[in-house]
Parts: structure tokens; sequence; C-alpha cells
């Protein structure tokens, strides 16, 4: 069941994701389809897990194995001395022997290895989300810085188309030789912010290509769009859909094991029977016998009290550390949430003021300068906050998109967005 709700969740991220990441896509070119799936592929953490599961069984199965039969031999009153020389008057017996365990300890012993293998197929399921939503936030911190770099290569080009035209006004006497360098001053600035980002998307870049399995990135660049946003549902709605989550759901498979162990422990002090027949055969007479044998142990001085503490107080934990391991899924989905509401807030500035605003200061100043109507410094002052606004505009766009990955991440399914319309 969990390995289905995973195969949707990697499925239905791709959909989720598809409206804003959609592009038409290339042999060099990574889409979100083409990562979540190699990462889900290449992922040690996730074959770590199947293995897990496979030990798991392995102890599952011993645990239901029935206890081995002996086999023994004895020889009495042999090589002795008189009559009991060499073997005329000895004794041998061949017998084999059984020990039956009563009280249903095989029993318990299978519910707490059947337990173990639940365990770890959830925790496979709890991998397989994570490994999904890490890639995901890696795909888009590449996509954001993508997209900020071109932001500024705008910039650049901007600042570098006023050249002409700075020197014909110098040419003209209308502006002094010195805003030239002031303007290649400003372009230099821009082209190192540039060459920051570009050292933080490789950063970037190499985590995603780490979690696909490779060493190196060996894709040119990742495709999809940032502009769509939606409000998320409530929160307490994303808090009932973390009491699904594999970490959350293992608990009770984690509980089922320590009550069988406990049972276990209780039933170790109850003697099993071993029972025993075999053939004597005496040399002395030539005649023959049967021995019947039956043996129970007396459980006097250790009655397994330490054990059984020691189970007891396991199984109480369960339930702490359970509620601890929620806390700490609720923080962190609250701790998204938050991001996801403040990143809509500093878009609804940033889309119906700031860039709005600053696209026609820009805009209106580039015009006024070829008028002469205003200074150099201010056209470079109206691009830069131009390219700031996008800049923060796309920051914003890429903390919601990660927030939303982390929730989805915590609730085990894409949760659906009430849509905005993007610019």
């Amino acid at each position: 069941m969990f390995r289905k709700k995973a195969t949707r969740l990697a499925w239905a991220m791709v959909f989720l994701f598809s409206p804003w990441l959609a592009a038409a896509s290339h042999s060099q070119t990574l889409t979100m389809r083409d990562a979540l799936a190699r990462a889900l592929a290449a992922s040690p953490r996730l074959t770590a897990a199947e293995r897990d599961v496979g030990i798991a069984a392995g102890q599952r199965i011993q645990a239901g194995a029935l206890l081995n039969p002996e086999v023994s031999y004895e020889q009495d009153n042999s090589f002795g001395t008189g009559k009991f020389r060499e073997t005329k008057s000895a004794e041998t017996t061949l017998q084999i022997s059984q020990a039956f365990e009563w009280f249903g300890k095989r029993e318990a012993r299978v519910a707490a290895g059947a337990a173990g293998v639940q365990t770890a197929a959830i925790q496979r399921q709890a991998v397989r989300l994570e490994v999904l939503s890490e890639t995901a936030i890696a795909f888009l911190n590449v996509l954001g810085g993508q997209r900020r770099i071109q932001i500024l290569d705008e910039q650049v080009a901007a600042i570098d188309k006023l050249t002409p035209l700075l020197q014909r006004r110098v040419e003209a006497g209308a502006s002094s030789p010195a805003e030239t360098g002031r303007a290649e001053v400003a372009s230099a600035l821009v082209k190192a912010d540039r060459e920051r980002l570009r050292s933080t998307l490789a950063g970037a870049r190499r985590e995603l290509a780490v979690l696909m399995g490779d060493t190196a990135p060996k894709f040119a660049a990742v495709s999809g769009r940032l502009d769509a946003t939606g409000q998320p549902p409530a929160f307490k709605a994303i808090v009932a859909a973390i009491d699904a989550n594999p970490q959350l759901v293992r608990w009770t498979a984690v509980y089922a094991q320590r009550n069988a162990q406990l049972l276990l422990a209780r039933l170790k002090p109850y003697p099993d029977v071993t029972i025993a027949a075999g053939w004597r055969h005496f040399n002395e007479t030539n005649d023959d016998a049967v021995r019947l044998t039956f043996s129970v142990p007396i459980p006097v001085f250790d009655q397994n009290q330490g054990n059984i503490l020691s189970a007891q107080e396991s199984l109480a934990k369960t339930r702490a550390e359970r509620e601890a391991t929620r806390n700490t899924l609720i923080v962190i989905a609250g701790r998204a949430y938050d991001s996801v509401q403040g990143s809509l807030r500093e878009l609804t500035v940033l889309r119906e003021v700031a860039i709005p605003k600053a696209e026609q200061a820009s805009q209106a100043i580039s015009d006024g300068y070829s008028q002469g109507r205003f200074s150099l410094l201010e056209v470079l002052d109206a691009q830069a906050s131009l390219a700031q606004a996008r800049l923060r505009e796309q920051e914003a766009l890429q903390n919601f998109h990660v927030a939303v990955a982390t929730i989805e991440g915590l609730v085990g399914n894409p949760f659906s967005l009430a849509r905005e319309n993007s610019r």
C-alpha cells in the first residue's frame, strides 16, 4: 500500500509541477520528471532501505523455524577391567531427542519478525518520499539560479545598450567622459554579482547531479517555470495529513514488534519439553531394549525478569518516540507553511507595486536620458532597482516552490493549490 502511495507521489509531483515547470526539453535539458526518475533509480539510501526489507524478511523466516532434533550415541560398561574388558559387557544406546516449545513462543517470534518486515517496508517508503522531496528541491534551486543569472544578463545588456548613446552625448559635450567609466563600473559590478550567482548555481547543479547518481552534472540546464503560485490548504489539513507520513505510520508496526518481543520475554521462563527415544543393545546377553526420556528444565533461578522489564520499557517508549517524531514533522511543516505564506505576501507586493513601478520608472528615465532630462546615475539606479525587484521576485518564487515540495514530502501526497493568475 505504501509503495503505491509513494509511486503515486512520484508521478503526482511531476504533474503538480508540470504547469510551472513544463517546457520543451531536448537531449541536454533536464526536466523535473527525468530528475525524479533518475534519483529514485540511483539513490543509495533507497537501495539500503530495500536491503533492510530483505534483512527483516530473512529474520522473519528464521523466526518461524522449528528447533532441530538431536541424535546421540552412548556406550557404557566397556574398556574396563574384569568382565567389563573390551566391549563384551557394553551397553550401547542410539537416541534421538526433540525439544518442543510451548505457550506460543514460536508464534510470538513470528509475530515480531512479521512486524519487523512491515517496519522496514514502511521505512523504505519514508526514504522514497525523502528522495523525491530532496530531488525536487535541488531541481528548483537550479531552476531559480538559472533565472536569476538571466536577469543579471538582461541588466548587463541594458547597461551596455547605453554605451553608444553615452558616447554620442560625450562627443556632443552633453555628458562628461567620466560617465563612460561610471557605466563600465556599473556593468562590472553586475557581472561580479553574476559570477557569484554562477558559483552558487554550480553547487546547486552538483547537488542535483549527486542525487541522480552522477559525480558531476551531465545536463546543460534544467527546464521549467516558477511563475505560477497558489494558496495551499489550511495548516490544520496539513497537520492531519502528516499522520499518514510513513515516518509516523511505521511506529504502529514498531509497537506491534515490541509488543511481540515483550510477550516473548514473558514466555521465556516457561519451560520447554524435550522428549527422546532410543534403542539400547546389551552385548553381554545380546538383548535389545527401548529407552524413553522426558525432561523439563526447572525455572528456579532465572525468571528473565531483566529482559521483561527492558521489553516493557521499550514498549512504553514507543508512544513517546512517535509523538516526538510527529512534533518534529509538524515543526518542519510549520516552517515551510510560513515560508509559503510569506513568499505569497512578498510576491503580492512585488508584482502589484514594486515591479510595475520600477518598470515604469526605468522606461521613463531611459527615455528622458536620451532627451537630456536625466543623468546617467539616475538611469543606472532605475535599472538596478528594476533588476533587484525581479531578483526578489525569483527568490520569493523559488522559496515558495521549495516550501511546497517540503510540505508534500511530509504529507505523503501533493496537495491541490488554489491557482492564481501568473504574471
